[in-house]
């Protein structure tokens, strides 16, 4: 009997126990995971600063993309750019006196010419050897064969007459001599005032590489220190920013200037130049042409035809043949063609500081029969000069 019982007791505890297991599986599978741990978040290290900036990075408040208020898209944003400032208006020096003031400039080429001529003239003796060497120089300075010896012949016989030869008494009989030569009553006015019309107009022309554009400027500036307003045609439509070049010129003194598009017909901006100039009632049109190459003769036909385009309006009052002081003997031949293809009527002589060239001034005179008008004396907006002789003698010889 007791051991019915104990087996009975052991049965019911192994039960109990399989219960019991049976139990916990089944709520360990019904429990939810666990929920995973936060991870820790670390705060970006700051910007390395230096001295007084080193402190960490405070926090400010930010807006949400719903605070911000964007653009709807209705209405382009216009960003308003600053007004661009009017360039300033230069007052140009006076052209009174202008050449005696850039006479120091103009007496670089005294050892070749006139200095030059003094020592020979100086020698105790001169014999037929010192007056080839008076030739010579003259020659180099590109005075020209026949103004050279009619120069010659008459020093020869001054100089036999004078007898004893004092330094003053030289340098008078040769400053005479050379103003004779250069021209004293050659009508030297660059005529820009005609008395029954209103605007005088004016056309430059010369070959690439004279300084024409630059000329062109320089002239506006003497005629605006002059007390007369200056309207500029850029018919130089063929080369590179030749437009721009001069319009850079006339802003620096007010000119108005009118340009047609690159490549254009420069008969046509030199027609409304004139036109615009006399709607405008300006006293001058300076009138900048294509400076091509004078043995092109479409070219040459080209500034033909520029030149009776514009005189549908009035007649030419000057056309001015710019010429490089330092071409010698070639500017001659510029001057020959050019005069061909249009009545020339002065001469603008540039680059002739600093040069042994003096003398083209008498050459060129004697090979178009029209007068030197104005000199360039160097790469300042103020160095073109007006012609004097006595000035340009007296520069040539010095003191």
């Amino acid at each position: 009997m007791d051991i019915v019982i104990l087996a009975v007791v052991i049965a019911v505890v192994v039960l109990g126990a399989l219960g019991g297991l049976i139990v916990g599986s089944r709520r360990k599978k019904q429990l939810p995971p666990p929920p995973p741990a936060a991870p820790d978040i670390t705060a970006p290290p700051a910007e390395p600063h230096v001295g007084d900036e080193a402190e960490t990075p405070r926090e400010e408040p930010r807006r949400t993309i719903e605070e911000v208020d964007l653009p709807d898209g209705s209405a382009p944003v216009v960003v308003e750019e600053p007004p661009a400032e009017a360039p300033e208006i230069e007052i140009p020096e006076p052209t009174a006196g202008r050449l005696v003031r850039l006479r120091t400039r103009l007496s670089r080429s005294q050892n070749a010419l006139g200095k030059g001529l003094l020592t020979l003239l100086s020698r105790e003796h001169l014999d037929e050897d010192t007056w080839e060497e008076i030739e010579d120089t003259l020659l180099t300075a590109d005075v020209g064969v026949q103004p050279t010896q009619e120069l010659v012949e008459r020093l020869r016989e001054r100089v036999k007459v004078l007898g004893t030869r004092t330094p003053e008494e030289l340098r008078t009989l040769l400053r005479e001599e050379l103003i004779t030569l250069v021209g004293r009553d050659m009508d030297r006015v660059v005529k820009t005032e005609p008395e029954d019309r209103k605007p005088g107009i004016v056309m430059v022309v010369g070959v690439n590489g004279t300084g024409k554009t630059t000329t062109t400027g320089k002239l506006a500036r003497v005629l605006v220190a002059d007390g007369q307003s200056v309207v500029l045609g850029a018919a130089d439509t063929f080369r590179a920013a030749a437009a721009d070049q001069l319009q850079t010129w006339g802003e620096r003194v007010g000119a108005h200037t009118v340009r047609g598009p690159e490549a254009g017909d420069p008969a046509s901006v030199a027609f409304d130049a004139v036109k615009e100039g006399k709607e405008m009632g300006a006293n001058v049109v300076l009138i900048d042409t294509a400076g091509r190459l004078h043995t092109k003769t479409g070219l040459m036909d080209e500034l033909g035809k520029v030149k009776r385009v514009v005189e549908k309006h009035a007649p030419v009052d000057e056309v001015l043949l710019v010429l490089d002081a330092t071409t010698g003997q070639n500017g001659l031949v510029q001057a020959r063609v050019f005069s061909e293809v249009v009545d020339i009527t002065g001469i603008v002589l540039t680059k002739l500081d600093g040069t042994a060239k003096g003398g083209i001034v008498v050459a060129v005179q004697r090979e178009l029969g029209v007068p030197v008008k104005l000199i360039g004396l160097g790469e300042g907006a103020d160095d073109l000069a007006p012609f004097e002789p006595e000035a340009f003698v007296d520069a040539l010889i010095g003191e």
